[in-house]
């Protein structure tokens, strides 16, 4: 196996400390996982993945648990301290080997093309620095490679994209640790470098009071050569 850790890594852009959503999204998250619809979309993502995967922003690791036995081993990243060591319990009842890593996505401390594929998980809306963070993406899957994403997105409906806008420069990113909904995760991987193969917009809860963070797409990109 590959070691993990390059002998150069990019410039860590500093620490990401969101005490008071951590507390709270390890506690309910589970819960809001199966009432809203997320589980069934975490189970969609993770199918038919094998080899080596990196997850970025692994959260408390809600993924874990579908990850399938044709994976090798997933390297979770994540940089929030509370978040990570809820990812650290969660890894040790993961059905596959889970190293969970204390790290940005914007500075991967992973060697170039080490891995299979990506899944990227309701992170790029809270991410520092989108192109970056992408960059470091594509550095380190081998090309062919795939990235499962599912995120936050901006609205087709250009109401609700304005809503969403306004939510974005007022208190959501404060109480929700620095998300924005109002990016556009599907611009971002093509400018990048990855070809969104399959997208699906969905809503998220499907039901009921619909939230900025409600549109999202799940897709496959995959990495050019």
């Amino acid at each position: 196996m590959p070691p993990l850790h390059r002998s150069r890594p990019p410039r860590d852009p500093g620490p990401v400390h969101h005490p008071l959503f951590a507390r709270f999204y390890a506690r309910t998250a589970p819960a809001l996982d199966a009432r809203s619809g997320l589980a069934a979309h975490r189970r969609e993502l993770a199918a038919g993945l094998a080899g080596r995967v990196i997850e970025i922003g692994a959260g408390p690791g809600l993924n874990f648990p579908y990850y399938p036995d044709a994976v090798s081993e997933v390297v979770a990243v994540e940089p929030e301290q509370r978040l990570r060591r809820a990812a650290v319990e969660a890894a040790v009842r993961a059905g596959v080997p889970v190293d969970v890593v204390p790290a940005a996505a914007e500075a991967l401390p992973v060697k170039s093309e080490a891995f299979d594929a990506a899944v990227v998980c309701l992170v790029l809306c809270s991410v520092r620095d989108v192109p970056r963070a992408l960059g470091e993406l594509r550095r380190v899957l081998r090309p062919g490679a795939e990235v499962r994403f599912l995120e936050h997105g901006r609205a087709e409906e250009r109401t609700f994209a304005a809503v969403q806008r306004v939510a974005d420069r007022t208190l959501w990113p404060r109480l929700f640790g620095g998300c924005r909904t109002s990016r556009d995760p599907l611009r971002a991987l093509a400018a990048a470098g990855f070809a969104v193969r399959t997208v699906r917009r969905v809503r998220v809860p499907a039901t009921g009071l619909r939230l900025p963070s409600s549109p999202c797409v799940l897709g496959v990109a995959v990495r050019s050569g």
